[in-house]
């Protein structure tokens, strides 16, 4: 048979033309695909985990006992009960996987894990069977080598090489979309996935139908990751602000084939006129073309809970003006729907949607979607979930040699507890260690150096900061207790476990600063703003610590023999509260020289403290400031046997300026500890009341003494 030229297009316009084995066209029937009436309708649910933090079980390797409040063996649970809810679903991860506890360093740093050998967060995520992931700030803290390895990932980055073959990685897709080679100028990773499903729809009628659809998928990191991770990234990798990514990657995305396009974006939520720079930009991913937003690095819950008894909005939530049209209650950002689960696997997102099939294409029904941050007491608001059996025999050769490892003996002892309860209220135990380690290693540094322009330091005062990374964050049970019930008639032994509880992040390298005495002051206003402005005439109760959702940034200095003091008046506005700052008991002039210790997070710039943003550094040390911790420890070991609370834990050099108020002040910590408290003499603590309502105890603390 003859086809004419017409024939022949209008046939493979129509999909009825094939070739024949001599290269003629022959018609064929094509396989009859049901279409999609119109006002059929797709209800998907989107699941989020995010900043799991290397929590697989639920167990903290620093106190080496079960916690209940975390871990993905319990995730699990939830994202099992959500699947049954909900058969056309996806699990999505926002990042910072696989650095935050023992298990993730010894795998890394310790006894870094072979080609072969997967994380054991990710064999779990495997088991759990993640539809796609990405990457959050802490990813880098390995460094770029690593992280090539873990992710089985080829970065065509000059001098970061992959090991050869297929290296054990998470087996579902990872995507990056706004870090680049510096060298290539093209993205290190995947900068999208266009993830194809077949979900059973609903046609008008009410009957059933499979629809196939592509739900794309993309990822965004601070671009502060090249200043908190400087020694790993220079000069390797480039950042895009997240509003530019987008905006580049969206339209190809639909031209692809995307039906649904959800940012994972590793950062908080920030309506502030937008930077390229921002650190906190998912706000500004609204405008950029998305349908959903799943969001991290805050470590908070949003929206608001919606278990019996919820915890009330974090006050960085609850201030937000109406105009940023932000629906914390119900979890919209301007008309997107966005979750953030909180941290360590304690929530899991769930956006879930409704998408009607409307003029050839499938359009989010806004009204029928609803968003949730669903916690391990969702179902009754007072019973934990149970932990998913199937998870940890997966990694219980790698749970029990992290237990193993926690244990090692560090060779000396401490007759006093050091914990981070307080810190808040003016203890030091947990951080005044820290300090005095930093401080040695740096005044050891710059007297031994060979550089003219370190050793002409050498008479300038050296100081350190340090703040109480575990002091809450993470909830009730996330804070520092190194040796609890130590004391002078029964010291106990330190182990290698305990500098990581004094010093979460054993990313963080020492660095040290040169200031003058006016950036000291702001360098501890920006610090106090920890606390919320109390009014001395208000009868209703006001919380000391509104929020400790930033908590890493309440820096408190030290100086040799406590010779730096300085007074705190949570009276006062945010950036006028710090009075009587003196050093050897004269006041800091805003000409005085000073050098701090400290890490290469804050040297850098993050925190965002006045003047610190990387100019001022001095030393960059290779060595982690965990590590000197460490060090610290052992040497005291070596020179005495013992750390002690009159050496080494009460040199309180701060303190509250006393006033009296009508009402109660409270301080939110683990409930239990008024008894340490009172021994630890903190006058100021004078009560415990009840828990609020994510587990707290509310301590009275007293203003006026």
């Amino acid at each position: 048979m003859k086809l004419n030229l017409v024939m022949l297009a209008a046939m493979t316009a129509a999909g009825l033309v094939a070739c024949g084995g001599d290269n003629n066209p022959v018609a064929v029937t094509p396989p009859a695909t049901p279409a999609i009436p119109e006002g059929t309708t797709v209800t998907l649910a989107l699941m989020e985990t995010t900043d799991i933090h290397a929590n697989v079980m639920s167990y903290n390797y620093y106190s080496l006992a079960e916690d209940t409040s975390l871990g993905l063996e319990r995730t699990s649970t939830l994202v099992k009960a959500a699947r049954a809810e909900n058969p056309n679903n996806l699990l999505l991860d926002d990042g910072d996987v696989i650095q935050g506890t023992l298990l993730g360093d010894m795998q890394a740093v310790t006894k870094p894990i072979a080609c072969s050998d997967t994380m054991a967060v990710h064999k779990v995520m495997n088991a759990m069977k993640y539809d796609g992931g990405g990457f959050g700030n802490h990813e880098f803290n390995y460094g770029l080598p690593l992280l090539s390895q873990i992710t089985n990932t080829d970065f065509g980055i000059p001098g970061v090489t992959k090991p050869t073959g297929t290296c054990g990685a998470p087996t579902f897709p990872l995507v990056l979309t706004n870090v680049t080679g510096v060298a290539s100028g093209k993205p290190i990773v995947q900068p999208y996935s266009l993830l194809a499903r077949t979900f059973s729809a609903t046609k008008p009628d009410g009957t059933k139908l499979d629809v196939k659809m592509n739900i794309g998928i993309m990822s965004f990191v601070p671009p502060q990751i090249l200043e908190w991770d400087q020694k790993n990234l220079a000069g390797k990798v480039a950042i895009t602000g997240v509003q530019e990514a987008a905006k580049q990657y969206v339209p190809e995305m639909r031209t692809k084939g995307a039906d649904l396009v959800v940012a994972l974006s590793h950062g908080g939520l920030d309506p502030s006129t937008y930077s390229p720079k921002m650190e906190n930009g998912s706000y500004h991913l609204t405008s950029t073309g998305i349908d959903a937003l799943l969001i991290g690095h805050s470590h908070l819950i949003f929206p608001k809970g919606k278990e019996t008894g919820a915890a009330a909005l974090d006050p960085s939530f609850a201030a937000f003006p109406a105009s940023a049209n932000i629906d914390a209650v119900n979890g919209f950002v301007n008309g997107v729907p966005t979750v953030m689960a909180q941290s360590w696997g304690r929530r899991l997102g769930i956006i879930k949607m409704t998408l009607a099939y409307t003029s050839g294409k499938w359009v989010v029904q806004p009204a029928k979607t609803t968003v949730e941050s669903r916690g391990f007491k969702y179902t009754d608001g007072t019973t934990n979930v149970a932990a998913d059996s199937t998870v940890a025999p997966l990694i219980a050769t790698e749970h029990a040699a992290t237990i193993a490892y926690a244990k090692q003996p560090l060779g000396v002892t401490t007759d006093f507890e050091m914990s981070s309860y307080f810190s808040l209220a003016g203890d030091v135990t947990a951080i005044q260690l820290v300090n005095q380690a930093q401080l040695a290693y740096v005044k050891n540094f710059i007297a031994t150096s060979t550089d003219a322009t370190i050793a002409s330091y050498k008479n300038i005062p050296v100081i350190s900061c340090s703040a109480p990374f575990k002091a809450g964050r993470n909830g009730a049970s996330d804070f520092t207790d190194v040796a609890p019930g130590a004391s002078a008639a029964a010291p106990i032994g330190l182990q290698v476990r305990n500098p990581g509880d004094l010093y979460l992040y054993s990313n963080n390298n020492l660095q040290a600063v040169k200031i003058k005495g006016s950036d000291l002051k702001a360098w501890l206003e920006t610090a106090a703003k920890q606390f919320g402005q109390i009014d001395p005439t208000k009868t209703a109760e006001q919380d000391l610590v509104p929020s400790y959702g930033t908590i890493y940034n309440y820096d408190v200095f030290y100086a040799e023999n406590n010779a730096l003091t300085y007074q705190i008046d949570v009276t006062k506005p945010g950036g006028s509260r710090i009075v009587n700052l003196t050093y050897l008991g004269k006041a800091v002039a805003d000409t005085d020289d000073f050098i701090v210790a400290t890490n290469d997070y804050r040297a850098g710039g993050g925190g965002a403290v006045p003047g610190i943003d990387g100019s001022k550094t001095i030393i960059k040390s290779p060595d982690a400031n965990q590590t000197v911790v460490s060090n610290y420890l052992t040497a005291q070991g070596t020179a005495t046997g013992k750390v002690t609370l009159a050496s080494n834990g009460s040199a309180r050099s701060w303190s509250f300026v006393k006033v009296a108020t009508a009402g109660p002040v409270i301080l939110r910590s683990a409930p239990g500890h008024l008894a340490l408290a009172k021994s630890s003499g903190l006058t100021a603590v004078t009560a415990e009341g009840g828990l609020d309502a994510s587990g707290f105890g509310k301590y009275t603390i007293d203003l006026s003494k």
